[in-house]
């Protein structure tokens, strides 16, 4: 891998009495090669005497190879262990089996396609060790999931989440950036994953991200499959939204139809008397305390979206992605490598507006043939900024009534406006489809 530790970071000395790590990685049907890279991955970067254990947590694979196979190869490894559940879990809970036969003094819970930086694990346990009542997570870099190509993170960024309660990277904002004591120093966290670190934040502790630690994540393209919901993963936002949300739990149900759907049928919702009462033992804050102090970036939402997500591009196959300017310099709209950054999430409402996720303000506009972000206007006032998303994957601009095109050069990565020909560049897929309903 390119080496990509800040030079500030190499010159950093840890003590050999740092606390022992566990690293914890649930999977379901996840390649073996990539699977195995993971592994070996942490094997490899990660210091023995720092390393208690990895334990592999297969939550209910269907896949031939990591069955039987995946067995005898992980007992050939020391000090990795496979646990199999006999049932789907999902990752909350898959991770929370694994935690149960930790004996490292610190858990480290780790996607199963990754690939680490040297010196990834050293920063991270420093930050435990001096402050306890911290979570803590690597700077993430984009691999790509076709080509295993590593991208540098461009800038720092932070995780954050939206309405659908789904994770996003953003830059981090300027008034953060600020308060830091230096470049190394760590970035405060809006979340990675979201039932701890509200309970993390909310319960007295705080969440950060550490630039001198640093871990490449495959960004997976989720289409065709991407409409489809699986139940153990909405089950889980349901259990967030009730236990964590309060009033603000509407905005969630607003936004993802199946869990407003489940949560409607008694006997279909998840039962979260024991996660409330813990909440009051604790004593902790309520969501109102999160929005103000921890992410007043959050935006209210003024409309359900009918699509959202990411934006793929069929032809190309990368995905739209939001440049935020500089200064006085204006933003763009291009075409990356897709990855779960908020940049890359958008919105299309019933006003027929395509919102950008990470700046709920702009929406897409048009100028000189070219795609822009501009500042939404009030719905009469600009149909330049209305839009048709048509069920054969086309995006049509109401007024010009031209359809939205990638560009077809690679050094080009524009999106233009171009006669509707139904060619592939001209087809799109957002990540997400609501359906629309009625509270």
């Amino acid at each position: 891998l390119p080496r990509l530790i800040p030079h500030r970071c190499l010159q950093q000395k840890y003590d050999s009495s740092l606390p022992t790590a566990s690293v914890i990685i649930c999977f379901h049907d996840e390649a073996w090669s990539t699977l195995l890279r993971t592994v070996h991955s942490v094997m490899d970067t990660a210091p023995k005497a720092f390393l208690k254990d990895i334990i592999l947590v297969d939550d209910l694979s269907q896949q031939g190879p990591l069955k039987s196979a995946l067995s005898e190869y992980i007992s050939k490894l020391d000090g990795v262990k496979l646990i199999r559940s006999n049932k789907r879990l999902g990752v909350i809970r898959g991770r929370m089996l694994g935690a149960a036969r930790a004996t490292g003094d610190v858990l480290i819970f780790m996607d199963s396609h990754c690939e680490c930086q040297k010196g990834w694990l050293e920063p991270l346990l420093a930050r435990l060790s001096s402050n306890r009542n911290s979570v803590v997570s690597p700077v993430i870099d984009v691999i790509d999931w076709k080509t295993f190509q590593y991208y540098h993170s461009v800038g720092l960024h932070r995780g954050v989440f939206d309405w659908k309660l789904d994770f996003h990277w953003e830059p981090v904002p300027e008034h953060e950036e600020k308060v830091r004591q230096s470049p190394i120093s760590p970035i405060r966290q809006s979340l990675f994953v979201l039932p701890p670190v509200f309970q993390t934040w909310l319960c007295g502790g705080s969440v950060e991200v550490i630039p001198c630690s640093r871990v490449g994540h495959v960004y997976r393209r989720h289409f065709p499959r991407a409409f489809s919901y699986e139940e153990a993963i909405v089950r889980n936002k349901i259990r967030i939204a009730e236990t964590w949300l309060g009033s603000f739990k509407e905005n969630f149900y607003k936004h993802d139809t199946v869990a407003f759907l489940i949560s409607k049928v008694k006997a279909s919702k998840p039962d979260c008397s024991e996660r409330l009462q813990l909440q009051k033992r604790l004593g902790c804050r309520n969501f109102q305390w999160f929005v103000s102090n921890v992410y007043p970036e959050l935006s209210q939402p003024v409309d359900t979206p009918r699509f959202s997500g990411k934006l793929y591009n069929t032809g190309v196959g990368f995905c739209v992605d939001y440049r935020p300017g500089r200064a006085s310099e204006e933003g763009s709209i291009q075409l990356s490598p897709c990855s779960g950054s908020l940049t890359q999430h958008f919105e299309y409402n019933s006003m027929k507006e395509i919102r950008l996720g990470s700046a709920p303000q702009f929406c897409f506009d048009v100028r000189h043939g070219k795609v822009i972000p501009q500042n939404c206007t009030k719905e009469t006032d600009s149909s330049n900024q209305h839009w048709d998303v048509q069920e054969n994957g086309m995006i049509v601009h109401v007024l010009s009534g031209k359809c939205i095109e990638a560009a077809k050069t690679e050094d080009e990565k524009d999106l233009f406006l171009c006669a509707c020909n139904k060619n592939a560049n001209q087809v799109w897929q957002f990540e997400r489809s609501h359906g629309l309903h009625q509270r």
